[in-house]
């Protein structure tokens, strides 16, 4: 049985950093493509960033390009997501996702994503 399940949200004040951890069963974290989403209150879900499957390329939304990067272990089978400079816009809830077909540039998952995290909230206030 497939399980995303996401760790590592808080409150964090701007300008800080956070680790955002996405643990894996079912498969083995390199298998298929692995993504971050968030939503925040009133906008719709949005994909932060991907990588591709074995030695995937990483792919990055424009507004946190240079300040997120994503990453994964495959002896932990656990992705993650880290993140600096952070702003009170980038609050929301984070979700982790994983896709059969892989993610691209623009849009990040033409081929739509099969599995989902629970998602963790990120607040970032002072």
């Amino acid at each position: 049985q497939v399980q995303l399940v996401e760790s590592g949200g808080g409150l964090v004040q701007p300008g800080g950093s956070l680790r955002l951890s996405c643990a894996v069963s079912g498969f083995t974290v390199d298998d298929y493509a692995i993504g971050w989403f968030r939503q925040a209150p009133g906008k719709r879900r949005e994909a932060v960033s991907c990588i591709g499957a074995g030695e995937g390329r990483d792919f990055y939304e424009n507004t946190v390009k240079g300040r997120f990067t994503i990453s994964r272990d495959k002896a932990k089978n656990t992705a993650y997501l880290e993140m600096s400079y952070l702003r009170p816009e980038d609050t929301a809830v984070y979700y982790c996702a994983a896709a059969v077909w892989g993610c691209y540039g623009d849009p990040m998952f033409p081929a739509g994503v099969d599995y989902w995290g629970k998602g963790t909230l990120v607040t970032v206030s002072s």
